[in-house]
């Protein structure tokens, strides 16, 4: 691909054609503020705080791709003061209460409206009483429309990356809102609880119910199916209180459904298993594997004896990975039977 020469602030920059001035300055340790992009959506220029001066004209950073020899400015006054009263207007409608915000300091508004500068006292002349409300009907995700900046990733993210449509714009003007279709409860519309929207929301109009920050993350592959898609589990004391996608991972890409981003309470869970049971006298007692295994092993010559090899079967599951289910029809096969099965064949 041809690289592109050009000017950013007085700094030589060479990029591939096509990219955008606001990935060219990004990717160059160059910070331009910006709501509404994300690199893994389609630009759409909404939040107008990207502003550059490209040859003395005020142009959208994340809609205008670069060409050879440009000169771009990103601090002139012109855009300084574009760019302060689109923070201005966008931080007038928004809920303030940082500290008691679940995105507080890893806030995308919190860090642009420290990079422009803004007025107290025009934001407080600017301000607009609350009149929106809580989406709580959702089992794993709060709505705060008080918080919501419209800048249309959640709904972006919804069509383009998932391909589901469960939520756009609704009404118009001031009234306009992200909704799902009719305004009804998230619970009741056609969303499949991804929790994509979640994770590429930039404030705090999108979090999780539990609310809880972990204090360290591992990295792991979910085991929920046998697609082996990757994950940090975030980890607080000795439970797992959050998971995200791991970007790197080239089976989802950083991408997960609802039961590998939401489904881990069952690892806490005090009826969860965590020894093996042997049934002694009507009741279930604790054993150690060693004893289990022994007692399985014995079951299975017991019946091989009594009926023949191929008296005892196997039935795998998709929820194991390619590995661990051969090894199985391994084990299976080295016992002298044949029936072996897996759910994933119906």
């Amino acid at each position: 691909m041809r690289e592109v020469n050009l000017l950013i602030d007085d700094m030589k920059i060479v990029v591939p054609e096509g990219t955008t001035i606001l990935e060219a300055a990004l990717q160059n340790g160059l910070y331009i503020p910006h709501l509404c992009h994300h690199p893994d959506l389609k630009p759409v220029g909404i939040c107008r705080l990207c502003l550059v001066e490209v040859d003395d004209r005020l142009m959208v950073s994340c809609h205008v791709t670069v060409a050879e020899g440009i000169t771009v400015k990103t601090n002139t006054a012109q855009v300084a003061k574009a760019r302060r009263v689109a923070a201005e207007l966008l931080i007038a409608d928004h809920d303030a209460d940082c500290l008691t915000c679940g995105k507080n300091n890893n806030c995308k508004l919190q860090e642009i409206a420290a990079f422009v500068g803004v007025d107290r006292e025009r934001v407080k002349e600017l301000k607009a009483p609350g009149r929106r409300t809580f989406d709580h009907s959702h089992p794993f995700i709060v709505r705060d429309y008080n918080k919501c900046v419209l800048c249309g990733i959640c709904v972006r993210t919804c069509d383009e990356i998932q391909g589901v449509g469960a939520i756009d714009y609704a009404y118009r003007g001031y009234e306009t809102i992200v909704s799902t279709f009719a305004d009804r409860p998230i619970k009741e519309s056609s969303c499949e609880s991804c929790g994509e929207c979640l994770e590429r929301c930039p404030v705090g109009a999108l979090l999780p119910k539990n609310g809880a920050l972990p204090a360290y993350e591992v990295r792991t592959i979910c085991g929920y199916c046998g697609c082996g898609c990757g994950l940090y589990l975030g980890v607080r004391g000795d439970k797992i209180v959050r998971v995200r996608g791991d970007s790197a991972s080239p089976v989802n890409q950083g991408s997960l459904c609802v039961k590998g981003r939401f489904g881990y309470q069952f690892i806490n869970h005090p009826d969860r298993l965590t020894a093996p049971l042997i049934k002694r006298q009507g009741h279930f007692e604790e054993a150690s594997w060693d004893e289990a295994l022994d007692l399985v092993a014995g079951k299975f010559r017991e019946v091989q004896k009594k009926y023949g090899l191929e008296a005892l079967g196997g039935l795998s599951s998709a929820r194991a990975t390619n590995e661990s289910n051969y090894l199985f029809q391994k084990l299976l096969r080295s016992l002298g039977t044949n029936s072996v099965d897996h759910c994933a064949r119906l």
